[in-house]
């Protein structure tokens, strides 16, 4: 038995209209407003760089540049004069912003490069040694996680103070040149999920442990060890604290010590906001640079190492 379709033919070739979806509404909206509050800090920091420090006041709610000028990036360069800077509004202040550059770019790749590789190894001996208390050890190393940095900070500045190290690059790095929990965690995580096969073949064959790592393990774990590399290199480049206690003379000195020195230079009682922005969103460009390049790989890289 078959059935007629009475509906009238424009009503059958209707699609069916979706119900609204509140929840995805709901949801974008919501997207769009964490995205707005995230993107606006950087937005802000642009703004008041470009705007002259006698115009901020007078055009504090305007979201465009306040009498628009590129002065705060020439004093931050070093290509503006005293009396130039102070007729912009500017302390007259110089900072040394290339030798504060060169220092942080020392710190965070010699930083960078310590830990990556001796936690890498320290990660492959918690994987895949055996050895009596292995389990134990790693539960007491990544317990360390919970202690706050300040903590530390004091018996490492009497440590480097009594070795003759204070205002030295070997002292500012010695605290993280070896390894950190969250690295050796982290490489752990991979080498727990690398296939055994090809270093057992390598042990039948009779490579010892240091030539399966250098040889075999390490080639594989490029990708993990250039995403722990930007992670780590992004943390050491934003340090603060510890570069205060250690480096304090201007061959020692890293960028983000250098912008409290430059904000603290304000002859005239207010500080050079616009120049301090300047000097701020500048050093924050090769971080932002590296994140932009390689945000993928590290988002993708923390996934498959089960520590989100």
């Amino acid at each position: 038995m078959t059935t007629i379709d009475t509906r009238p033919a424009d009503s059958r070739r209707r699609p069916q209209k979706k119900p609204f979806n509140w929840r995805r509404t709901i949801a974008w909206v919501l997207l769009a407003v964490a995205i707005a509050v995230s993107v606006l800090p950087f937005y802000w920091v642009l703004r008041t760089a470009l705007s002259t420090n006698g115009s901020l006041a007078a055009n504090s709610a305007s979201l465009l540049p306040a009498d628009f000028n590129l002065g705060a990036f020439k004093r931050v360069f070093g290509l503006q004069t005293a009396e130039e800077a102070i007729a912009e509004g500017g302390s007259g202040a110089s900072i040394n912003f290339w030798q504060y550059l060169w220092n942080s770019l020392l710190f965070s790749s010699i930083t960078t490069a310590g830990a990556v590789f001796f936690s890498s190894m320290a990660a492959y001996a918690f994987a895949r040694l055996r050895w009596k208390g292995r389990d134990g050890v790693f539960s007491l190393f990544l317990a360390t996680m919970l202690v706050p940095p300040i903590f530390t900070a004091l018996p490492n500045f009497l440590l480097v103070k009594n070795l003759g190290l204070l205002n030295s690059m070997l002292g500012l790095v010695l605290p993280y040149l070896f390894m950190t929990p969250f690295a050796v965690f982290f490489m752990r995580q991979f080498f727990l999920n690398m296939s055994r096969e090809v270093e057992e073949a390598a042990m039948l064959d009779g490579a010892r442990h240091w030539r399966i790592f250098f040889q075999i393990v390490m080639p594989n774990a490029a990708a993990p060890i250039a995403t722990l590399a930007l992670l780590t290199f992004m943390g050491q480049w934003n340090e603060y604290f510890w570069p205060l206690l250690v480096g304090t003379s201007e061959e020692s000195r890293v960028l983000t010590v250098g912008l409290g020195v430059f904000k603290s230079q304000s002859p005239q009682g207010a500080p050079d906001w616009s120049g301090l922005m300047a000097a701020t969103l500048v050093s924050a460009t090769p971080v932002l640079i590296l994140f932009a390049l390689f945000g993928k790989k590290i988002v993708n890289s923390i996934g498959f190492n089960g520590t989100k």
